[in-house]
């Protein structure tokens, strides 16, 4: 049983930590973006490692809960606790120091509250590149996006966040410090701790800092916006594409027109550049070594696809602006889903060669609930799909409230069928912990709570987060 945290035990820490450590919390603290959770809590806001141990230290002492906040950008509530023993919110906004640059060994040192664009920006200076980017990097920070194990565009090239992290620095539920933050790229000294605090969303550590993968700069990049046949020939075409560059295929995203579509009717700037608007696309971005055209392979990728069929229609990007212009398109569908209003949004995941086989009977299986719109866009390349249910223009989603549960009972469903995940690059959190438990092995839940026992023996972290308490 936890307890709440009150003014009283704050008082008590007053004493250990500088006056700058106590906040207000603000609506930033306790509301998540799509407005499902509103959560409860007094601030901290450290400014050192050794000022989040002292808090740790506290917390587990008097059994007081700690939910640990980054930017914020999560989308399954896992930053937020709405129910149960008031907690501290432990914002680690004020801990955003780039430590350290070693441009020769491809690595960066930074700070849990670091914001990604930051970051990213810093290995530019340095003449690398961070290759971690999504739609929230101007906001989102590094402890969040590694507690997440964050995904996003370039996945398909460059891997998950857990993938680009070399070490980390951890403060555990008792106070104690990890100091696990090597820069090395080869260690076997025993169990993996660094990817079991990775993706484990604030519940079995508090992520300090870590030491990142850096990459470089391809020589030369090129973007392409391409009709396809069919979500089977933007797979065909993916594995033409490979064939032809091999890794360098950047990123491939595959979006359904109701997208594009959504930026009309929410009122936003950007625009697909073909017309007729195309069923299905894929935004293809190559990254090359010198000595090699983009335009010239993206080219020579889209006659082949004309040939075979898979393609009819498309633009090749001649500048950057142009570039940016086409990514503007993937890149604000977010937003105008946000202004939409969804049903039921889905982050899932399904082997590629079902990805075909799922979009068809998500939409047939979906019309027992009635009429609805479905936004289908994500990451072809890794399997990973934002399958997204709206309701008919012009009605609001909260009519359709009652449908909810139904809605993403089919398309979890239907997405585990097709031995897949219900979360491919959001997390849990607490939006997701019954889809966990309907869904996980039994074994692989069994060994969570041993572990979360092991190392969070009072159950401060994160509490209701990823596993019931």
């Amino acid at each position: 049983m936890l307890n709440p945290a009150t003014p009283a035990f704050l008082d008590t820490l007053r004493a250990h930590l500088p006056a700058a450590t106590f906040r207000e919390a603000g609506p930033e603290h306790l509301q998540e973006p799509r407005g499902r959770y509103t959560g409860q809590g007094l601030l901290l806001a450290p400014n050192s490692t050794e000022e989040v141990a002292t808090i740790l230290r506290a917390c587990h002492a008097a059994r007081v809960g700690v939910v640990p906040h980054g930017g914020g950008t999560g989308l399954v509530g896992g930053q937020v606790m709405q129910d149960g023993a008031a907690p501290v919110i432990l914002s680690l906004a004020r801990m955003d120091a780039i430590r350290a640059v070693h441009p020769s060994e491809n690595v960066i040192v930074a700070e849990a509250g670091a914001i990604l664009a930051e970051v990213q920006a810093a290995a530019r200076d340095a003449g690398r590149m961070f290759p971690l980017s999504l739609a929230s990097e101007g906001s989102a920070r590094i402890g969040g996006l590694l507690s997440t194990n964050a995904g996003g565009l370039n996945v398909l090239r460059y891997g998950n966040a857990r993938a680009q992290c070399l070490g980390l620095e951890v403060v555990t539920a008792q106070g104690e410090i990890w100091h696990g933050l090597t820069r090395l790229y080869k260690d076997n000294t025993g169990y993996g701790l660094r990817d079991l605090m990775i993706g484990a969303e604030g519940t079995l550590g508090v992520i300090t800092a870590a030491a990142l993968k850096l990459a470089p700069v391809p020589a030369a990049s090129g973007t392409a916006l391409l009709q396809v046949a069919s979500p089977r020939a933007a797979l065909d075409l993916l594995a033409l594409a490979r064939d032809r560059v091999g890794d360098n295929v950047t990123a491939f995203e595959l979006m359904h027109r109701q997208g594009p579509e959504f930026l009309i009717e929410a009122g936003l700037d950007a625009r697909v550049p073909l017309d007729p608007l195309p069923e299905w696309m894929v935004l293809i971005e190559l990254g090359l070594p010198e000595g090699l055209r983009p335009e010239d392979s993206l080219a020579a990728i889209f006659e082949a696809a004309l040939e075979k069929g898979l393609s009819e229609d498309g633009v090749i990007a001649s500048s950057e602006a142009q570039a940016q212009a086409l990514w503007a398109v993937r890149e604000t569908i977010p937003e105008a889903n946000r202004r939409i209003g969804s049903i039921s949004s889905h982050d899932i995941s399904v082997p590629l060669s079902s990805v075909p086989d799922f979009i068809a009977q998500g939409g047939s299986a979906l019309q027992e609930v009635g009429e609805v719109r479905i936004n289908c866009f994500g990451h072809l390349g890794d399997g990973n799909l934002h399958y997204n249910v709206f309701p008919p223009k012009g009605r609001d989603r909260r009519e359709f409230d009652d449908i909810r549960p139904r809605v993403k009972e089919i398309v979890h469903d239907l997405a585990h069928g097709f031995g897949g995940s219900v979360s491919a690059e959001h997390g849990i959190g607490r939006l997701k912990v019954g889809d966990l438990e309907r869904y996980g092995d039994p074994v692989k839940l069994s060994m969570m709570r041993a572990i979360k026992s092991a190392l969070d023996p009072n159950g401060i972290l994160n509490p209701g987060a990823v596993l019931r308490g």
